[in-house]
């Protein structure tokens, strides 16, 4: 039987994953039995550069662990050597899981948790297919500011028209006032023509 000691060290082990889990948005549990050194240096490597925790632990710890953390039904993953990826970035974990159990034979994905919720193997593949969070926040962004840089579009068409049409318009005035003057230096001879009469018979 395990000593005291013993035991409360166990204890303090689940207490302290259980602190470092409960933030976690995924988890993925793999086994990771069979690849070498190198392969497994690799995948470490990248679950760091990603920011993913990535750790071996006993299935029994485990167990404890999920149970503290209120998550049920995972059990069944708990089976055979089994390590974990975590981390608050929800895609991050699944992604490189699935990107390095296509490269490495080895290593394969059994399952995870998905926000608090039971994933299975094909929950996490799935998961995995969608875009990075720069991506993601990308594509929102642009779909956001999309009917924006339509409507400055057609704005600017609009504006564009008015202008080309706005121009047609002033053209027309402005010949009439250069036909003005010489309309009005035809008419002006008139009064003076009209004046050498009056003048003739006022000497008269």
């Amino acid at each position: 039987m395990p000593s005291e000691k013993i035991l409360a060290a166990k204890k303090q082990v689940v207490s302290d994953l259980a602190a470092a889990y409960k933030d976690a948005s995924t988890f993925v549990f793999v086994s990771a039995r069979g690849l070498t050194v190198e392969q497994d240096t690799q995948l470490r490597n990248a679950f760091r550069a990603a920011d993913v925790k990535y750790s071996v632990v006993k299935n029994t710890t485990l167990r404890l662990v999920f149970k503290e953390l209120g998550i049920e039904g995972v059990d069944d993953y708990f089976t055979g050597p089994t390590a974990v990826a975590y981390s608050t970035d929800v895609v991050a974990p699944a992604k490189i899981a699935a990107k390095f159990a296509s490269d490495f034979e080895p290593l394969e994905i059994k399952g995870g948790v998905i926000e608090g919720k039971i994933a299975d193997k094909a929950e996490i593949e799935a998961l995995a297919k969608v875009p990075d969070k720069e991506t993601l926040y990308s594509q929102v962004v642009y779909g956001l500011l999309f009917p924006f840089t339509k409507l400055a579009m057609l704005v600017k068409a609009v504006a564009e028209k008015a202008e080309e049409e706005g121009g047609a318009v002033a053209a027309a005035p402005e010949a009439s006032a250069e036909e003005a003057p010489a309309v009005e230096e035809a008419a002006a001879p008139a009064p003076e023509a009209e004046a050498v009469p009056a003048e003739a018979n006022a000497e008269a």
